[in-house]
């Protein structure tokens, strides 16, 4: 899956928890198999350069529009999913 299906594709919980680990396996400059869903984002050294970053990312390939304050808020992946999730919805 690449970046530009995500919107042609439609944001399936399963299809934004897949691209978020490979946004943050590239952000920590890990193997997307490391990334662990369950654990904080900080574990992974996203700071705040990188949380802007990736709310960008998230504007940017999903459509939606998130304050970066929102990492720490939910601060893993699958909390992140849920989030996110449920904005594509509403």
């Amino acid at each position: 899956m690449s970046d530009s299906d995500l919107p042609a594709t439609g944001l399936t919980p399963e299809r934004i928890r897949s691209w978020l680990v490979e946004r943050v396996a590239y952000y920590a400059k890990l193997p997307a198999e490391e990334i662990d869903a369950d654990v904080p984002l900080a574990h992974y050294g996203l700071d705040s350069v990188y949380a802007f970053a990736l709310c960008g990312d998230i504007e940017d390939m999903l459509g939606l529009a998130v304050e970066p304050v929102l990492l720490w808020d939910v601060d893993t992946v699958t909390a992140l999913t849920a989030h996110l999730a449920e904005l594509a919805t509403a």
